[in-house]
């Protein structure tokens, strides 16, 4: 009983803890990918003539438009003190945006490979890239239907919350491998090894932050 007690105390105190872990590898991952873009690789420009200029909208969306509010708005429904339709609110429109982001930050690739005369989804990165772009909508679309539409019964939301939530976070790592998977490419042909380096380090930040989001949920969801 003591346990049980100490367990329901602590355990969302430092789920928060966790929590703002996150939201401080958030900003440190970003400041990362920019510094890489900016300063390594020659900018960011969609209506660049330069295909390269137009390849780092990808990694530059994807990190901070996809990956990065991803996570931040599965944090705002699980760690963030709000009421409980705000935190619906707040997270159903900042997936949006994360989605709206994921889908142009496709289109970027392919509008590079395009340029560069290189055939598209040839890769693992972009294998993992499209099944976590396709995953993504889908449960956003069945979150909406489910746990936003009025029409649905509270029976039906209660049996669909946990596999909503485990899907979401299934998802949520694998756009971490994705971006893994890229990095990866991009060291191998990095023009430094002080770009690689950088590379390599935001890649251990996106993967940290994963794992940071991940745990405050469990946390969390563990001793509700």
């Amino acid at each position: 009983m003591a346990h049980g007690i100490i367990g329901s105390h602590h355990h969302p105190i430092m789920a928060s803890r966790v929590a703002m872990l996150a939201h401080v590898l958030f900003l440190a991952t970003a400041v990362l990918m920019l510094v890489w873009l900016l300063h390594y690789r020659g900018g960011i420009n969609i209506q660049s003539e330069d295909p390269e200029q137009v390849f780092n909208v990808h990694p530059f969306v994807m990190s901070w438009g996809f990956i990065l509010l991803i996570g931040e708005a599965i944090l705002a429904y699980s760690t963030i003190p709000m009421d409980h339709r705000t935190q619906k609110m707040a997270h159903m429109m900042i997936h949006l945006v994360g989605l709206i982001l994921g889908i142009f930050g496709v289109y970027a690739a392919f509008k590079f490979h395009d340029a560069a005369k290189v055939p598209d989804l040839m890769s693992l990165h972009s294998w993992l890239g499209i099944t976590a772009i396709a995953l993504f909508g889908l449960q956003w679309l069945f979150g909406f239907v489910t746990f936003w539409l009025p029409a649905a019964h509270e029976h039906t939301r209660a049996a669909a919350a946990p596999a909503h939530v485990m899907a979401g976070l299934a998802i949520f790592m694998l756009a971490v491998c994705a971006a893994q998977t890229g990095l990866v490419e991009k060291s191998a042909g990095a023009a430094s090894a002080a770009e690689m380096k950088l590379i390599n380090v935001a890649g251990i930040f996106i993967i940290l932050y994963g794992v940071a989001v991940a745990s405050a949920v469990a946390l969390r969801k563990a001793f509700l």
